[in-house]
């Protein structure tokens, strides 16, 4: 759910630097990349999980996974079906590297320098694939914000109930979501931010990105003080 409501505001926060402030796209890509390096660098410190620094540069990579993808379609003019397909093969090969090397793409075993680099690495470009086919689908296709939200909420619905219920291998399950909440926390925030002329709700960015952002703050702060070591231990 946290995961979710990241992408959601790494859509809308990316619109509201870009759009909303003026700074463009070439430059909020810059600014972005460089606070995200310096999310990651803290990141890489931490010889466990902490659930701020973790989602903070959860949030971070899901604004500079989008702004790539909106880098190579709006400044570069490259279309959305090539960045999909590009995007799903880099994917595929970083999966075959990582497994080629650790024999293992496990979530549960990432403790080494290697392996987290290799899941960094996956997660940015997961978010990268699932801006372009989400943006494929709205915009591309016509679907629209509101019908690509459930078209990708029926899926992780499906994968829910093949792991549940069918046998879906853990790990798959897990990278699948991954890459589906993407396209669907970018169309639900779409859906909340647009003007109403575009199909949204017209909340604005702002509104959207500091609701969810607050969200996102007070689950982390209750997951840190769940995850406090007892002093009587």
């Amino acid at each position: 759910l946290i995961k979710l409501m990241a992408v959601t505001m790494g859509e809308t926060a990316a619109d509201f630097l870009a759009v909303n402030l003026g700074l463009g796209l070439g430059a909020t890509t810059v600014l972005m990349t460089a606070v995200l390096v310096a999310a990651m660098l803290w990141q890489f410190r931490q010889k466990a999980y902490v659930p701020a620094y973790y989602w903070i540069a959860v949030v971070l990579i899901s604004v500079v996974g989008t702004l790539i993808t909106d880098n190579m379609t709006d400044a570069l003019g490259i279309p959305l079906l090539t960045s999909t397909i590009g995007f799903t093969l880099a994917l595929a090969a970083i999966f075959a590297v990582w497994f080629a090397m650790e024999r293992t793409l496990s979530i549960h075993e990432v403790y080494t320098f290697r392996r987290e680099a290799f899941y960094w690495i996956a997660i940015l470009f997961t978010f990268a694939l699932g801006t372009a086919v989400g943006d494929l689908i709205s915009e591309a296709f016509g679907v629209g914000f509101a019908g690509t939200g459930v078209l990708f909420g029926l899926i992780i619905a499906s994968l829910a109930l093949g792991y549940f219920a069918l046998g879906l291998d853990g790990m798959w399950a897990f990278w699948l979501c991954y890459i589906f909440t993407r396209p669907l926390g970018a169309s639900f925030g779409d859906f909340l931010a647009q003007p109403t002329e575009f199909g949204g709700l017209g909340l604005g960015t702002i509104v959207t990105s500091l609701a969810f952002l607050a969200v996102i703050a007070g689950t982390v702060f209750v997951m840190t003080s769940r995850a406090a070591p007892d002093p009587a231990e």
